[in-house]
């Protein structure tokens, strides 16, 4: 296993950091270094400049119009965009959906949607979670019927995160009732245009809308639009389950907040307490830890070798560690990280509450939505038991 970086793939480093440096838009790298909140411009605007020079769909190879990166190279770009303060790419098209239908799609389907989620004129949404199935898919309920050349869908999906800016949906659908529960199920992708489709938004504690409810109501849907073989999708499920996992890991953010963990403790005088200096360690050395497993991965790939299949320790370890620098990040404002005027701190005023440090104005709202982390992409307690049957035997 060698985790040091050859001087190509340092060379390789350089010219991202430059990259970006030179066309990441300095207000949207300020809102990300200061957790403010994102638009769909701002999303968007960094996908289609990602697009234009080819790299939005980093991952993919060069038959699909991607820069046909190795391991290596894809881990260091997803670092320097990542410490530069660039939002994290939307992962549904290019990360999740891209993957199936390059793998499981026909070329008639590679051809016509391919092209607009590498562009990022197309955004993307999934359709997995209902109200009864979380992280037990196989039981989804959402139903499509064939009816000739097209499919009548009637269901619903929840917990949709963007759903509100989507323009195609990714859907688990049931086609069947025959059998195991996982073998009636589909995978359909579905325009959100069409009518039929409602996308109503669930408001969140501290009054943010990311994540929505969306109904389908005798909704039709070209028979061309199925990936693969009907009753197959939760093979295809899986195949983009363990996008998703890797992708929720997520180290390169966290090594950006340990840094801002720590701008905020000196700020409020108590990055000098050796207690609280012990949990900003603890942290550190954790992330270490997640970055040198994406590595020894990352290494396995690179020679050729079979490595385990420990997308789901990723996700358990990357998902933990989001939710303690968040909580940290609380500690270290104390009761000045709890004041939240949503509209004032978009604006960049907070009021003159004591210890009014505006860095402080979003801490709670981070540590609320930092809960979902060990439970979204299949909950942690589900992974652990995939874990201990797929890698401990």
């Amino acid at each position: 296993m060698d985790l040091s970086f050859t001087p190509e793939e340092q060379k390789f480093r350089e010219e991202v950091r430059a990259w970006v440096k030179e066309n990441l838009p300095t207000e949207i790298s300020h809102k990300v270094h200061n957790a403010l909140e994102l638009t769909r411009d701002d999303l968007q605007g960094w996908a289609k400049i990602l697009g234009k020079k080819g790299w939005l769909g980093y991952g993919w190879p060069k038959e699909f119009g991607g820069p046909g990166w190795t391991a290596i190279q894809r881990h260091l770009f997803e670092e320097e965009t990542a410490l530069a303060g660039a939002p994290r790419i939307i992962p549904f098209g290019p990360v999740m959906v891209a993957p199936v239908i390059m793998a499981f799609g026909n070329a008639e389907q590679q051809k016509r949607f391919l092209p607009g989620i590498a562009s990022g004129e197309v955004w993307w949404s999934q359709g997995y979670s209902e109200p009864g199935s979380g992280s037990d898919l196989a039981s989804v309920k959402t139903k499509a019927e064939r009816q000739g050349d097209k499919y009548i869908v009637n269901g619903q999906k929840t917990w949709t995160t963007l759903g509100q800016y989507g323009d195609w949906m990714f859907n688990l659908v049931r086609t069947s009732t025959e059998g195991k529960p996982q073998t009636g199920i589909s995978f359909l992708l579905l325009d959100m245009k069409s009518p039929g489709v409602t996308v109503r938004p669930i408001k969140l504690l501290d009054g943010g809308h990311e994540v929505n409810e969306v109904f389908f109501d005798n909704v039709e849907v070209p028979a061309e639009n199925l990936i693969g073989e009907e009753n197959k999708g939760w093979t295809y499920a899986k195949h983009l389950l363990s996008h998703e996992r890797t992708n929720i890991a997520d180290v390169n953010r966290a090594k950006r907040e340990l840094e801002r963990l720590k701008r905020i403790a000196k700020s409020e005088g108590v990055y000098e307490d050796q207690r609280f200096r012990d949990e900003i360690a603890k942290l550190e050395v954790d992330i270490v830890a997640l970055e040198m497993m994406v590595l020894r991965v990352l290494s396995a790939a690179t020679s050729g070798k079979n490595s385990l299949d420990v997308a789901g320790l990723l996700k358990i370890r990357g998902s933990e560690i989001q939710q303690r620098y968040a909580e940290l990040m609380m500690l270290a404002g104390g009761p000045y990280s709890l004041p939240l005027i949503r509209e004032a701190m978009e604006a960049g005023w907070q009021g003159n509450f004591p210890g009014g440090n505006p860095a402080l104005a979003p801490l709670t709202s981070t540590f609320f939505n930092m809960r979902k982390t060990t439970i979204y992409g299949g909950s942690n307690e589900v992974q652990r038991n995939i874990v201990a049957q797929t890698v401990l035997g």
